[in-house]
């Protein structure tokens, strides 16, 4: 989720010249809209000076504050959609900066439809767009949406229970499910950093407060405060409300449940919708790859549901060239052809009346070969085939399936008390001036693989390219000596060891997909079981999707390790029904095996491409 005002960011790529004609461009007018019951939402609406005419409206609302937007920043931000005329308008949420009522985060849908001051973020958005269709001049009669993360999740939401103007969204980034797999948690796996640092600054006061650390290296700060219980006893003292509801609900409860998405996409696309994703989002894969998946079962034939996913950090599609991410270079302007030739021409279709874009089902970016695909489904219903990758004596990764009934496994000892950072110590905090989040997931895998706890297998060079287009799975068979464990998998593209143009290049492990499972889940999301020591257990792993070429002399490579901190919290590796109530007594070392025999063939599947999509 983004963390400032999207206006505020996107601003920054404009040139002095940009800023300068933009001044005069709109004219701005602030209103407080009232809502159903009562509470009235601070807006603000510009309206091009310059150009004739009734126009749409692009209605943006955002819980990160919109009090330092301007018409340079919307001309700045939006300056790609503003040439075919729009009044834009943004919203602070309810309950944030300068609108009244109360601020819940992720606020579950009102129970009761029939009640007519019943409220939820769809209502928020229905009633301020009928007032702006009725009290807005020049406005068109006709809205669309966009955003960002949370933004992108309010504009889902909208969509799902939308006011008759609103004919078009593009939610991006939009988380679906927090305990499933987006900001919070994976599989049940707390996100601990993240976790602690987002809930502070929402929930401090009705404006964003970044949690202020006494350490910059925040592996070291995390690792110093010992178990989750002492986050409310030494720090938040209770009063921050969704760190009460991580530490009280550990489970996939009828909370985390009523939360998601799920129950608002069971129903037909009535609005024209481009879902947006970036693969290697930091905060919000899971989110629109699964929006877009559970609106497709209700699509058929309507053609009003599609998927862009480029090379892109969370958010870098609305800013940028995106020619590169971190040091992985693309070679392609990435960031103008999303907003040139595919979001711009989609609003002005629906929104203006002009030509329809041309859009594809799916279009997705392949990095590796660095090319746009174009498909008619997503993952691709042809084309594709899954092909198994097993474990292999001498951490080696193959095609051919382990034979023999000795048993094999390789294995490693998992001290939680010294757990695996997930980046190169040390580390600043996820929102601190300076700090690199955002291309966190291209660091060199470099420095975990070569950890003790850290068990790694790897195919030999390549002699071709191997193209992937669709889901990926890991099947893992281990045996633990504790009663719990968090399984991390990662999918590994291996640089060659020489002739790289960039020196730093050389042998470089680039990170193309990865997740956590935590064991405990392993039959229930909401009922965990404890693991048996020493019995081989069966972990089905979803590393989602990707569409990726490994080049000829690069090598494929799986990591799997059991901790990832302090993205994710410490496993005690001791199974106790709540971690955030575990002691330090709890936390024990575990040696985990990891079995690739004919009997226990742990392995990864990848969606092999036969022939390339055009």
């Amino acid at each position: 989720m983004p963390k400032l005002s999207m206006l505020l960011v996107l601003a920054l790529c404009a040139t002095p010249v940009e800023r300068a004609r933009a001044q005069d461009a709109y004219t701005m007018r602030e209103e407080m809209i009232p809502m159903r019951d009562g509470v009235k939402l601070y807006t603000r609406i510009f309206t091009p000076a310059n150009q004739s005419g009734n126009l749409p409206l692009m209605f943006i609302r955002t819980p990160y504050g919109i009090g330092g937007s301007s018409s340079r920043q919307v001309e700045a931000g939006m300056g790609f959609l503003a040439r075919d005329g729009y009044i834009f308008v943004y919203q602070d949420a309810r309950g944030k900066f300068t609108s009244e009522g109360e601020f819940v985060m992720l606020r579950q849908p009102r129970a009761n439809k029939a009640d007519p001051k019943a409220i939820d973020e769809a209502t928020d958005a229905y009633d301020s767009i009928d007032w702006l269709v009725k009290n807005v001049p020049r406005n068109n009669g006709r809205a669309g949406m966009t955003g960002v993360s949370y933004p992108g999740w309010l504009t889902a939401v909208a969509m799902m229970d939308p006011h008759p103007a609103l004919k078009a969204v593009s939610p991006q980034a939009s988380p679906s499910d927090m305990w499933l797999g987006d900001d919070f948690h994976h599989n049940g796996a707390f996100r601990l950093a993240y976790g602690f640092e987002y809930a502070v600054m929402m929930e401090s006061g009705r404006e964003t407060q970044r949690f202020a650390f006494d350490n910059y290296d925040i592996y070291d700060w995390f690792l110093k405060l010992g178990t989750l219980a002492n986050v409310n006893k030494n720090h938040l003292k209770g009063k921050i409300p969704t760190w009460n509801d991580f530490s009280q609900r550990p489970d996939y409860d009828a909370f985390w449940q009523g939360q998601g998405m799920a129950p608002l996409l069971k129903k037909p696309v009535t609005v024209p919708n481009l879902n947006v994703a970036g693969w290697w989002d930091q905060e919000d894969f899971y989110g629109p790859i699964t929006i877009y998946r559970e609106l497709e079962k209700h699509d058929a034939g309507n053609n009003k549901n599609w998927l862009i996913v480029g090379p892109w950090f969370h958010g870098g599609w609305m800013r940028g060239e995106g020619k590169s991410l971190g040091p992985i270079q693309f070679e392609e302007a990435t960031g103008p052809f999303f907003r040139d030739s595919v979001m711009a021409p989609f609003f002005a279709h629906y929104l203006h009346d002009k030509p329809a874009p041309r859009l594809a089902e799916a279009i997705v970016f392949e990095a590796g070969s660095n090319k746009w695909r174009r498909y008619d489904a997503w993952p691709p219903k042809a084309g594709s085939s899954p092909r198994n990758f097993y474990f292999a004596a001498n951490h080696g990764l193959s095609t051919e399936p382990p034979k023999g009934n000795t048993p094999q496994f390789d294995s490693y000892v998992s001290d939680p008390n010294k757990p695996v950072p997930y980046r190169q110590t040390p580390i600043p905090a996820t929102f601190s001036q300076g700090s690199t989040w955002s291309t966190w997931l291209t660091d060199d895998q470099r420095f975990a693989a070569s950890r003790p706890d850290v068990a790694v297998w790897q195919t030999p060079s390549l002699t071709e390219d191997l193209t992937i287009a669709g889901d990926i799975s890991v099947t893992l068979h281990a045996a633990i000596s504790g009663s719990d464990a968090d399984w991390v998998v990662k999918l590994i593209d291996v640089y060659p060891d020489t002739g790289m143009t960039e020196p730093r290049m050389n042998g470089y492990q680039f990170m193309v997909s990865n997740e956590v499972f935590r064991g405990r889940y392993r039959k229930s999301n909401s009922k965990p079981e404890a693991i048996v020591p020493g019995k081989v257990t069966d972990y089905t792993i979803d590393l989602h999707t990707q569409a990726y070429t490994f080049k000829k002399g690069h090598r494929v490579m799986v990591h799997v390790q059991s901790s990832w901190f302090p993205l994710i919290d410490r496993n005690p590796q001791k199974y106790v029904p709540n971690i955030f109530e575990a002691k330090d007594s709890d936390f024990m070392v575990s040696t985990q095996r990891v079995y690739r025999s004919a009997a226990y063939p742990s392995r990864i599947v990848l969606p092999v491409v036969s022939r390339v999509a055009q």
